[in-house]
């Protein structure tokens, strides 16, 4: 599809190059002609007052011979150049055709994985609630224990399903909304976040400066901080301390949050921002709990909020995760 829409696009431009080349040619050569005839119809009246010419035929036959001449000379020339044009405008135009569409081929090609990934996600909770179901149905001898257990196993994947639903519309809101933007205390946000997970300070311990402020919407900085606290709880041994520390880095609030456990591989690194990637490998047994979606949900966070979110891991040491937001000295305006 966009090897034609390129095919398409390059004879477009190539179309417009050559119209306004053949447009400038004919132009070149109705003046550069006047011009030449001009400048003959002098000469020859310079000649005809020395009395190199007779009044009439000859110079009129010399100043004819030499338009024409000096005509098929301009057209060659022309021609020659409009071949050229022809040739390296094809190879340019096909070079910026490819370079307009790259982006949009490459959108088309994020969107067509991110619906499979999607239908893919969706398809595993109902396939599972399905089977569940017609078997329990299937049976003559259910008990109302047998059915207690299989709603609570449907309840479990509808759960799943929301919590995966509500990452999608964050996304998409993210992708085509707006978000307002004020001054906020990063610290105040990470402390609320913190107190939601309700962990003593052995396992989740808060550090922060005063006045660690930064310009953004504090809803979604706050759904931003909430991901990586999860984040690295879910991935570090459950008698391991994460560490969340708040700082100022010169114009933009500094966030990191670094906890211990298996890390992740140098070759998996790059891959983790992206939409529904899951390194099982890498991380802890508990990875499959995730859909992995919100690590790719707080680099979009960021993204707006013209911030900087980066990683660094150790295998089988740790891993952290840092996060730059613009401060109060940044103008304040929509995002």
């Amino acid at each position: 599809m966009f090897r034609s829409a390129t095919l398409k696009l390059t004879g477009w431009y190539l179309l417009i190059l050559m119209s306004i080349s053949v447009l400038f040619s004919a132009a070149i050569y109705q003046i550069t002609s006047t011009e030449i005839s001009i400048r003959l119809e002098r000469l020859q009246t310079n000649l005809q007052t020395m009395g190199q010419f007779p009044a009439r035929a000859p110079g009129d036959v010399f100043r004819s011979g030499e338009e024409a001449e000096a005509a098929g000379h301009i057209i060659l020339g022309l021609v020659y150049a409009n071949l050229l044009i022809l040739i390296g405008g094809g190879v340019g135009s096909y070079l910026l055709a490819r370079r307009t569409l790259r982006p949009i081929e490459e959108a088309h090609e994020a969107q067509s994985r991110f619906s499979s990934d999607a239908s893919h996600e969706l398809r595993t909770p109902l396939a599972t609630m399905k089977a569940e179901l017609e078997v329990i149905l299937r049976d003559k001898n259910t008990t109302k224990k047998d059915l207690e257990e299989v709603l609570k196993s449907n309840l479990e994947e509808v759960e799943k399903l929301t919590r995966l639903s509500e990452m999608l519309l964050n996304l998409s809101r993210l992708e085509h909304g707006k978000l307002e933007r004020s001054i906020i205390d990063i610290a105040d946000v990470t402390n609320d976040v913190v107190r939601r997970f309700n962990l003593p300070k052995s396992r989740l311990e808060v550090r922060s400066v005063k006045h660690a402020v930064a310009v953004g919407n504090e809803a979604a900085v706050s759904e931003l901080v909430a991901i990586l606290v999860d984040n690295a709880i879910k991935y570090s041994p459950s008698n391991s301390l994460v560490v969340v520390t708040l700082s100022r880095q010169g114009k933009f609030a500094r966030f990191d949050i670094t906890n211990t456990g298996p890390g992740i591989d140098a070759d998996i690194l790059p891959h983790i921002f992206d939409r529904f990637y899951r390194a099982d490998k890498s991380r802890s047994k508990r990875s499959q709990e995730g859909y992995g979606l919100g690590l790719s949900l707080a680099k979009k966070i960021v993204e707006l909020h013209n911030g900087e979110l980066t990683v660094t891991s150790t295998p089988d040491q740790s891993t952290s995760f840092t996060v730059l937001l613009p401060n109060s000295q940044v103008r304040i305006s929509k995002i």
